[in-house]
């Protein structure tokens, strides 16, 4: 057996044994994570995407079938953005044709996470139209293949309007490894560290960072961990355990750089269940939870009921 089918066979199996008892004990008597029984979704994904990653066909790149693999791991809510955002020139296009995928083919499960590009002009109607019409609590952006930074002006007047809302800003640091990006769509990782300035100024924004956790290992971002209103989905974070260790504090000096012994912690209150979906293996997401030191109490906090909190009137 070569080294793919080991780890992909290890992984199916750890989710297969871990995933039903581990599920069934979140749910027994207190019923979903995040509230009392019957009363919220069992896991809430705050990352996935729906329709053409731009470089290659994905397994579960049809709605349907992506919908389908996500109920087959009690995944009873979805966040849906688009890939269609990474380089379509237009977002109202972008967004009404993500909100009818998910009337259409989203079997009640997928909610429409608008996008907005802040460098088009007319991105203050794109944002209105996805609170006024389209009733969206969450937009998200996708600063690295649209080509600013986070110390951009019109990011940050884009921010401010979006707290004016009450709107939950998703951004996405990452979208695929450099090392295996096409040659012509070159989309590295974006530097949070211009956020820490501008949450300074703005307590009440809410801000979510997808699958970018290296982002928030560069020596600018280290102040962001101190943000009660920063939170972060767990798609990006990578290593064995990493997720429980994250939380105590205890992930090697490395991963800053050297800067601190140990590494600061990042409370479970502000860690989200994000799968990265279809580009990652929902599969993946599960294991960083089943295989990290993380209480009953814990595992509801980042499977649903911070992302129930996030969203709240």
């Amino acid at each position: 057996m070569n080294r793919r089918d080991f780890l992909k066979n290890s992984a199916l199996s750890a989710a297969a044994l871990a995933a039903p008892s581990l599920l069934t004990s979140l749910a027994k008597g207190t019923g979903a994570p995040g509230g009392p029984a019957g009363d919220s979704p069992v896991i809430v994904d705050t990352n996935i995407h729906l329709f053409q990653w731009p470089s290659r066909s994905l397994k579960y790149g049809k709605t349907p079938a992506l919908v389908a693999k996500l109920r087959r791991h009690r995944i009873d809510q979805a966040w849906a953005g688009s890939y269609e955002a990474l380089l379509f020139k237009e977002m109202t296009g972008v967004n009404d044709r993500l909100v009818e995928e998910c009337a259409v083919n989203g079997g009640g499960m997928l909610v429409p996470v608008g996008s907005i590009n802040p460098l088009l002009p007319g991105w203050q109607r794109d944002l209105r139209r996805c609170d006024e019409v389209h009733k969206m609590r969450v937009i998200r952006l996708h600063p690295c293949y649209q080509g600013y930074g986070l110390a951009n002006a019109e990011f940050s007047n884009l921010l401010k309007r979006a707290t004016e809302r009450g709107i939950l800003v998703q951004i996405a640091l990452l979208m695929e490894d450099e090392r295996v990006q096409h040659p012509m769509l070159q989309a590295p990782l974006v530097n949070p560290g211009p956020l820490v300035p501008l949450l300074q100024a703005m307590p009440e924004a809410k801000v979510q960072l997808l699958h970018g956790f290296a982002g928030m290992r560069l020596p600018r971002s280290r102040p962001l961990f101190d943000f009660p209103n920063l939170t972060v989905d767990i798609s990006g974070i990578e290593g064995t355990g990493a997720v429980g260790a994250l939380i105590e504090g205890n992930l090697p000096s490395d991963w800053f750089g050297g800067i601190v012994r140990g590494g600061p912690k990042f409370p479970v209150e502000r860690l989200m269940f994000g799968s990265h979906a279809p580009y990652f293996p929902v599969e993946n997401a599960l294991l960083k939870c089943f295989e990290s030191p993380l209480s009953i109490d814990q595992l509801r906090a980042i499977m649903a009921g911070n992302a129930n909190r996030m969203i709240a009137a």
